[in-house]
């Protein structure tokens, strides 16, 4: 059958699309008007270009049906996850490329988080906190009053920078009572931060370390290059916002633990969300001092970060193919290798 790849375009989008291009598949970029320029300065790597009024559009009905008619292939991504919600998303007809029902388990909150992943499957994370708990550094998550797509961070010190902290950015209007009923206290880990980018292929039946990344952020890329001094009569809250992506290396000698905390986390999801993932995931974890690798986010589907690789290839997939190759290449050779071995609808939901 002749599949057409089709992602919402924006976070990963253009990784997917350059990638699944490469494995000889047409693209679809689903686009919202106002947002469609970089996707058609782009245009070698996309076929068809299809502008809508709203992204919540690709959901109704007779969209649904012209992208049945292309034979189409999602590949979901975040921005898709936000924009539609998982509701609308679980009850789409077009095919997803992986297992659509796990999109949920990003979340901190419900019976579906990622918190019942990790501790399922035994992987370290952050403790959670009440704010009558605070009493040494916090990270504290929540979501945005401005930026309602977009998840907020702010680390504490002690209960007492927590509620002034609070109260300032209440002030700013960048949380509001939302933003309180949804908040996560986590402990602080203290560590170097890294991205795993794994891939679990159902055809070939093995957990793949395709590549690792790491966020830059604004305004905290920016402090963290000043002198303290500096920093301290800047008087100012780093707002930590993801701006983009650089790619990185870890230490060999714990590349043990990165394939243990990740094979942990597919046989967990097996059994949480059957048939688990399928496809890309990101583990984002804290290397702490003793060489221990704490999970503080997940992401159940492609991460942003890959586009680091795109068009390159990635260190690690090097190993597997002979080749360095994106995820979204690597997402290309999945689809392609089950449709020559007839078992498509097993990449697929």
């Amino acid at each position: 059958m002749n599949f057409k790849i089709a992602s919402v375009a924006s976070h990963s989008a253009l990784d997917v699309y350059d990638g699944v291009k490469d494995e000889g598949f047409e693209t679809i970029a689903l686009c919202k008007k106002g947002r469609e320029l970089a996707y058609k300065e782009f245009e070698a790597i996309i076929d068809h270009c299809f502008i809508l009024d709203d992204y919540k559009d690709i959901a109704k009905d007779e969209f649904q049906e012209k992208l049945n008619s292309m034979n189409t292939i999602i590949v979901p991504n975040r921005s898709m996850a936000v924009y539609l919600g998982y509701d609308t998303i679980e009850k789409m007809k077009v095919r997803f490329f992986g297992n659509k029902m796990m999109l949920r388990w990003e979340e901190r909150e419900g019976n579906k988080n990622y918190y019942k992943i990790l501790d399922y499957a035994g992987i370290k994370r952050p403790r959670i906190l009440t704010e009558n708990e605070i009493e040494s550094p916090v990270m504290v998550k929540m979501p945005e009053a401005k930026r309602k797509v977009e998840r907020g961070f702010f680390i504490a010190v002690n209960r007492e920078d927590f509620n002034q902290k609070m109260n300032e950015l209440e002030k700013l209007g960048v949380i509001d009572e939302n933003s309180r009923k949804h908040m996560v206290i986590e402990e602080f880990i203290l560590g170097a931060h890294f991205n795993l980018n794994y891939f679990y292929s159902k055809i070939k039946k093995r957990l793949e370390l395709l590549s690792i990344d790491r966020r830059i952020q604004s305004d905290w890329d920016g402090f963290y290059r000043l002198p303290a001094e500096i920093q301290l009569k800047l008087d100012r809250e780093p707002r930590l916002i993801e701006v983009g992506h650089i790619p990185v290396t870890i230490r060999e000698s714990l590349l043990e633990k990165v394939f243990e905390i990740g094979k942990k986390f597919v046989d967990a999801t097996a059994k949480l969300e059957s048939p688990g993932i399928i496809g890309p995931f990101t583990l984002q974890v804290m290397v702490t001092p003793e060489l221990d690798l704490v999970v503080y986010d997940v992401a159940p589907r492609i991460g942003g970060g890959t586009n680091a690789y795109m068009g390159i290839g990635s260190q690690y997939s090097k190993f597997y193919f002979g080749k360095p190759i994106s995820l979204g290449r690597r997402i290309g050779i999945e689809i392609k290798d089950s449709i020559i071995k007839n078992e498509v609808e097993e990449i697929l939901t």
